[in-house]
């Protein structure tokens, strides 16, 4: 197992660094990663405290600064300590300025200012949390997807997931003894995606939910006929009704989301979403 100290220096939230450093991490195994975070780095003085860490514990420095002062003293003291300092985002700015021909706008966090895009976020997460396992089921007509699938199938995940992309998500639970309302089976504007998994994944996950909530592990909820049943029982729904299905067995959250963010797309036209 090998140790990295990995620095991560932003002069905004650091949001986008972090998962750039996720996404490139996820490509090694058997390495320790030990995370120092760095946000919201604008003067010269909190860059002073940030390098006597770094040069405590070295190892990678990954950072996302516009300011030439700062980010020139980071580099060059980084030079000093033997240390890598990369700045992720360099090429990407750089091929745009080339093809668009201006300079980018060294203004920190400007991602992140409070334009319509960022209300229509928040107004998402709003509806989301709102219409979560069939609650509200009245104002369906006004979200952008409505995930329909047995417990346990990562619907309220992933709702809240493409909340976050724009996307004003319900979600409703498809239980044999107990059919959805009516009303799921007229939306117009919504697209109805059906979430299904494997029954043999789903009593596995169901059993865990059990034990953390100290509830008996043996119930027709993890019975294999009886989850084999309402699996079957869903699948139907979704073909009967022409919904589009996911399979989330081997899936992550993300995989589902940008899959559904697919559909969407592909029924409004290349280009649309809730972004």
């Amino acid at each position: 197992m090998m140790r990295l100290h990995l620095h991560l220096l932003s002069d905004s939230t650091g949001e986008t660094l972090e998962n750039i450093a996720k996404a490139a991490l996820a490509q090694y195994d058997d390495v320790e990663t030990i995370r120092h975070f760095w946000p919201m780095v604008r003067t010269e003085t909190h860059l002073e405290r940030i390098l006597q860490e770094i040069a405590q514990n070295p190892g990678l420095v990954l950072f996302t600064l516009v300011n030439s002062v700062t980010r020139r003293t980071l580099e060059t003291r980084c030079r000093a300590l033997g240390l890598p300092a990369v700045a992720p985002l360099d090429p990407v700015t750089g091929a745009l300025s080339g093809l668009l021909g201006q300079q980018a706008k060294a203004r920190p966090g400007r991602q992140h200012v409070l334009d319509a895009a960022y209300f229509a976020r928040v107004d998402a997460i709003q509806f989301t949390m709102a219409h979560d396992d069939g609650i509200g089921w009245e104002d369906w007509e006004e979200a952008d997807i409505v995930l329909a699938g047995v417990s346990r199938s990562s619907k309220t995940p992933t709702s809240i997931y493409l909340a976050n992309r724009g996307y004003k998500t319900a979600n409703i639970p498809i239980v044999v003894e107990s059919p959805p309302p009516a009303e799921l089976f007229s939306l117009v504007h919504p697209l109805v995606v059906g979430l299904t998994t494997s029954a043999d994944r789903l009593i596995q996950v169901r059993r865990n939910r059990l034990l953390s909530l100290n509830q008996a592990p043996e119930t027709d909820y993890v019975d294999q006929e009886a989850v084999t049943r309402e699996v079957a029982y869903a699948r139907r729904m979704f073909a009967d009704n022409d919904w589009p299905v996911i399979d989330v067995t081997r899936r992550s959250i993300e995989e589902t989301a940008a899959a559904i963010i697919a559909l969407v797309n592909e029924r409004d036209g290349e280009g649309a979403g809730g972004e």
